[in-house]
């Protein structure tokens, strides 16, 4: 009895050491360790996200975004712009008389002109001059600014009131060779202008007074040599650009060896292109390519027929001579002014109507009509009807209205008054010149 107790005793031990010899990884549960079903319902609720798709794509290869262009405000005018408008805009017009009038009041309100030119008919005293400036302005209100240009060229050619002192003819400041007094001259012709309110001038002059004959250039010009002229001239214009007036050089492709005044007739050269690139040319070509790559803004054609280039027009209505050489040969992409067209080298042979067609159909972008009143008229009309017919595209009109248009903007053009100058500073600065 005794021995069977033992035995049922041994037994009982053996079977409760079987729990140590089970799998380590599966422990057996006890009431410190819940379940797997007491662990979930134990843990927070959170959705999972999906992982199917990425949560940023990588940025793949693709044509960079089209720039927005800049705005270009001469083409935003333009828009703006009837025909008639830009038309207008390809004149400058003459006046008489010291005092606004009812004539040169319709060149401003009737056919909106790009400018006006001043010659000394329309030049009384300091005071009255001011006055006339600001009351042509005041009538020009808000629209484009015009050009208030003039021929104040110094020496024979003055436009200035008799309070201004007179300065010396180009030729005597050529005699330096310096291009320093050529730039002085040209700050002073500056000055000379804006204290009047002219923004244009229609200077220096770059002909060569080559032909002791020619009456209508002589002392006008900087020297009897291309090499005088190019060392003086190009820096007179230099002089008014910084000054911030539009120098026009003149008279292309130069009129120093004729002996007609083309205000009376047609002048006729007979040299080549060749023979005029050493020589007439030279200083024109130096004032295009003009300082550091800036050269001068304006250019005036002459009323000179060049028979070994055009024999039937001249240069101021010749395409082979204002785009071919002008525009082509020398790369002058600025704006080219007509001489003007009521001079007897145009109206002696040509009529005015078809002189302005002509002229635009050369490549000018401006034309002169500086006497008679009722000429304005005719010239624009003829342009408008050439437009009209087909014989010029709206687009060719175009092209000259975005260079005006661009040129006013770039030197500030603006139709504020001025106020009365200082007549004795300016008369300072010019006898300093002169000594």
């Amino acid at each position: 009895m005794k021995k069977n107790l033992t035995m049922i005793l041994m037994l009982a031990m053996l079977f409760a050491m079987g729990g140590c010899t089970g799998d380590p990884a599966q422990p057996p549960v006890s009431a410190a360790q819940p379940t797997d079903s007491v662990v979930e319902s134990a843990m927070p609720s959170a959705s999972v996200p999906e992982t199917t798709e990425p949560v940023a794509e990588l940025p793949t290869e693709s044509e960079p975004p089209a720039s927005t262009p800049a705005p270009d405000p001469v083409a935003e005018q333009m828009a703006a712009m009837t025909l008639e408008e830009k038309v207008g805009q390809l004149f400058i017009a003459g006046f008489y008389g010291t005092e606004d009038g009812d004539y040169v009041d319709s060149l401003i309100r009737d056919y909106k002109v790009g400018g006006l030119i001043f010659f000394g008919r329309n030049v009384g005293t300091a005071e009255e001059l001011v006055s006339l400036v600001n009351d042509l302005r005041a009538k020009n209100g808000d629209y484009i600014p015009m050009f208030f240009s003039v021929d104040q060229e110094g020496g024979t050619v003055e436009r200035l009131p008799d309070e201004v002192s007179p300065l010396e003819d180009a030729y005597t400041y050529g005699q330096s060779g310096s291009s320093e007094v050529g730039y002085a001259l040209g700050q002073v012709l500056a000055n000379e202008c804006v204290a009047f309110g002219f923004n244009l001038d229609f200077a220096p002059s770059l002909d060569i007074w080559s032909n002791p004959e020619n009456t209508v250039i002589g002392t006008r010009a900087f020297g009897t040599t291309a090499e005088a002229v190019e060392a003086v001239g190009p820096w007179a214009a230099y002089g008014l650009m910084d000054g911030g007036v539009i120098p026009v050089v003149k008279h292309f492709p130069g009129h120093g060896d004729t002996a007609v005044d083309s205000h009376v007739g047609l002048p006729t050269v007979s040299k080549t292109v060749d023979e005029l690139l050493t020589s007439e040319l030279i200083p024109f070509q130096s004032a295009i390519e003009g300082r550091e790559g800036e050269g001068v803004p304006a250019v005036m054609v002459a009323h000179i027929l060049m028979t070994a280039i055009d024999q039937e027009h001249p240069a101021s209505l010749s395409q082979a001579v204002v785009t071919g050489l002008l525009r082509e040969q020398l790369g002058f992409d600025g704006v080219v002014f007509t001489d003007d067209l009521t001079m007897g080298a145009i109206t002696e042979n040509y009529g005015l109507d078809e002189a302005a067609v002509l002229a635009l159909e050369a490549g000018c972008d401006v034309l002169l009509v500086c006497h008679n009143e009722g000429d304005l008229a005719l010239a624009r009309q003829a342009v408008l009807d050439a437009v009209a017919s087909g014989r010029l595209t709206e687009e060719r009109i175009d092209r000259s209205v975005y260079r005006i248009l661009s040129l006013k903007q770039a030197y500030g053009l603006t139709n504020d008054p001025i106020e009365m100058p200082d007549l004795q500073a300016l008369n300072q600065e010019i006898a300093a010149l002169n000594g």
